[in-house]
């Protein structure tokens, strides 16, 4: 039966990203009853499963960015051969399985996976693109948000703003009392997972003298620069040295 299997083989070289996105996850988040427009306790989840993939699962992605149901990982040396559905499927479920553990699920989620193929070049470009959907994304929760406060359906609310651009949007949340620009960073920029020097004091007592030994932790960033800005530039340039 070994020939029935169905497997492509379908391989790709490093450097790549994978981006994973929870499917169907508004029904997990209505069912748990999930402050709108954003909640930060499944956010801090999803920060939490970010943070798993590079740590936990085996592999050794150099960051990981989220925001709302989806994860973007950037990996600079190959895994699993370059095997595109091996990476694809255990990725996806490592994120399903730590996800449910992260929010004690009773009912399973589901992530999909995809691979863009990079080279370093193309980095930041993708950073800017996906931070710029984070945006979209916020300004778009948000209007929902306000509409249906004020008693419109959640159908009735998308019609409405459909055709709305970005300083539209803007201007019609100011008006009900939302200020963008002043709502927390992870909301509009996203959160940022990656590896970090740090400094640590210690007592050699042999020596009776202090020591400063560094060493690799995880950081959880909520408070990211705009990547398409010259800091948030630099600021990746230096983690992906």
């Amino acid at each position: 039966m070994k020939e029935r299997e169905i497997y492509a083989d379908l391989r790709t070289l490093s450097p790549i990203i994978v981006r994973l996105d929870g499917r169907a996850f508004h029904q997990v988040t209505d069912k748990l009853n999930f402050s709108e427009p954003f909640d930060e306790k499944f956010s801090d989840a999803m920060a939490f499963v970010t943070k798993g993939l590079l740590i936990d699962a085996g592999f050794a992605p150099v960051f990981g960015y989220t925001f709302s149901d989806e994860i973007s990982l950037y990996f600079s040396e190959n895994l699993f051969l370059g095997r595109v559905e091996k990476i694809d499927s255990v990725l996806a479920s490592f994120a399903s399985s730590c996800l449910t553990i992260a929010l004690e699920l009773k009912e399973p989620v589901s992530f999909d996976a995809r691979i863009i193929p990079v080279t370093p070049d193309h980095i930041l470009p993708y950073l800017s693109w996906r931070q710029q959907e984070a945006w979209r994304n916020h300004m778009n929760g948000w209007s929902q948000k306000l509409l249906k406060d004020e008693g419109y359906t959640s159908q009735e609310a998308a019609s409405m703003l459909h055709a709305m651009k970005a300083a539209e949007l803007h201007e019609f949340c100011f008006q009900r009392g939302v200020n963008l620009a002043m709502t927390p960073a992870w909301q509009r920029r996203g959160i940022l997972v990656y590896r970090t020097v740090v400094e640590k004091e210690g007592y050699n007592p042999k020596t009776d003298e202090k020591t400063i030994t560094t060493r690799r932790v995880v950081t959880i960033d909520k408070d990211i620069p705009l990547f398409g800005k010259p800091d948030g530039k630099d600021f990746i340039e230096r983690i992906i040295i």
